[in-house]
């Protein structure tokens, strides 16, 4: 019997020996920074003409590292390469695959400060996030690693007389993963493990800013003793290949994780049928939110305003299940919003490389130049009571920003931007709490404060969320705790870290034999 999945533990930085052990990971780390990665298929590097740098987002003169950019004909390659493992990979056992999961697992936990590490250099992560991260990439593997075990098992079905049936879930073929940057290792770990463990082959796309933390994770793939070509890495730019790796004939699945607007391009277009092609192609996607935290009156408004500061300004906001949105019960809406003031006011932004930091840099010029125009606009659809400055001097650092007053339809109440800004809405009931809780295209996570049982269960069956927190914060769901994954244009609801994640990368084959 396997060893019950247990969380990894985060790490405990308050304890001097900690500390020290990541001080030293992150000099490790530096004394790697500015290597070269290429891309890696069928086991093989392979260099290109078009290199792209990943840059330190909080000190953006500091290279991270170059890699090798793939074009079509890499991407072509990569395809053609992976179907051909598939032949042979598709019939390993889900027991022999777990064990690359657990191999993995275990390299990962024994360098768990080193990519940790990385993720403070070229995410821009804290400490704290950057180990949470690690953690959870940790789980992942170890998790998903259990779930192909019970795959594996006989499934149940209803008995007859003269007949043996049974049940076998079987891989889908070849599938492409594009992870996101904000969990460059976790969510990229999960959505590929998740993948090969079921028995296909994949083609990685990394993020773009966040490649060499991808580029870290396959060779730690290859350390464990994934054969050769059942994962294969190729950056790239996603307008130079993503439609490429979408519409080809032998792409089975796409696994997707990010903007609302490249997912619904991903699904419409896996939805077009390319020469040649036998299967409807499967999309995975989770495309984002915009999470609301309901405080009821009555609650407890201290923990409501720590839960409203952590959940906004973790990672700087840039998490999809960030709180955007505070939408507060007016008798008490004045006292929350004076509570995070003060709490916000403490948050100290800068480096993530020193340990006091709570709130690093954006990710990029890009998210930066965004986040800056939302904050103008929440100037004219609210009141900034904190925050709204943007320093770019060493990296793109932008203040928790908090606005006040916002009406629930506008565009800072409606619209993701995914930094760290938080608007605050008055309701004059908790109905109407929910009713603006709702009001969105969105339906990832969310949260309500509240002591009364009848508030909580008419938040039960009422407030659309995928994942829904009662009496906590709306962000750090755990691995086989809180699976994963929301509705409406959050995505297909996968639920990451659950028990139905694997079935959405198999199909089930009934055999019967009559007697």
């Amino acid at each position: 019997m396997p060893v019950p999945f247990q969380n990894e533990p985060f790490t405990d930085f308050g304890a001097e020996g900690n500390q020290t052990l990541f001080k030293n990971a992150l000099r490790l780390v530096e004394s790697e920074l500015g290597k070269h990665y290429p891309l890696i298929i069928g086991g093989k590097e392979i260099e290109t003409k078009t290199k792209a740098i990943s840059i330190n987002p909080s000190q953006k003169d500091q290279v991270i590292g170059s890699l090798s950019q793939a074009g079509e004909e890499q991407a072509e390659q990569a395809i053609v390469t992976a179907q051909a493992v598939f032949e042979h990979w598709r019939y390993t056992t889900f027991t022999e695959r777990a064990r690359y999961l657990f191999k993995a697992a275990t390299l990962l936990r024994r360098r768990k400060h080193e990519f940790s590490a990385w993720m403070v250099y070229e995410a821009g992560k804290t400490w704290g996030e950057a180990d949470a991260d690690t953690a959870e990439a940790i789980d992942f593997m170890e998790f998903y690693a259990r779930e192909a075990q019970r795959l594996a098992q006989p499934q149940p079905l209803v008995h007859i007389e003269g007949e043996d049936n049974e049940l076998y879930y079987v891989p889908l073929g070849v599938g492409v993963i594009i992870p996101p940057w904000n969990f460059p290792l976790a969510i990229m770990a999960g959505m590929t493990t998740a993948a090969i463990v079921s028995g296909n082959t994949v083609v990685l796309k990394p993020a773009s800013t966040t490649s060499v933390i991808a580029a870290k994770f396959v060779q730690l793939l290859i350390e464990a003793g994934v054969p050769s070509g059942v994962v294969n890495f190729i950056p790239g730019a996603g307008s130079e290949i993503g439609d490429y790796l979408v519409d080809h004939p032998l792409t089975r699945f796409i696994s997707f994780t990010g903007s609302r607007e490249v997912g619904l391009r991903i699904n419409e277009r896996a939805a077009k049928t390319a020469p040649g092609q036998r299967w409807m192609k499967r999309v995975i996607a989770e495309m984002g939110g915009k999470d609301a935290i309901i405080v009821d009156e009555g609650s407890d408004l201290t923990a409501a305003a720590e839960a409203i500061t952590a959940s906004a300004f973790g990672f700087a906001g840039q998490k999809c299940s960030a709180c955007s949105r505070a939408i507060i019960h007016e008798s008490v809406y004045d006292e929350v919003l004076s509570k995070v003031i003060e709490l916000t006011r403490k948050l100290k932004v800068g480096s993530p490389l020193q340990p006091e930091t709570n709130v690093g840099p954006v990710i990029d010029p890009h998210a930066f130049r965004k986040i800056q125009d939302y904050i103008k606009i929440g100037r004219t659809e609210g009141e900034i009571v904190l925050g709204g400055k943007a320093e770019i001097n060493d990296g793109y650092f932008i203040e928790p920003t908090i606005i006040a007053g916002v009406s629930p339809t506008s565009r800072v109440s409606q619209e993701e931007i995914f930094g760290p800004v938080v608007a605050f809405t008055k309701a004059s009931s908790f109905s109407e709490a929910l009713r603006y809780a709702n009001n969105t295209e969105f339906g990832l996570t969310g949260a309500v404060f509240s002591r009364n049982r009848t508030h909580l269960e008419q938040a039960r069956s009422v407030f659309f969320a995928g994942n829904l927190y009662f009496n906590r914060k709306c962000t750090g769901a755990l691995v086989g705790v809180h699976p994963f994954g929301g509705f409406n244009m959050s995505g297909t609801d996968s639920k990451a870290g659950g028990r139905d994640y694997l079935l959405l990368f198999t199909q089930a084959k009934l055999v019967s034999e009559k007697y």
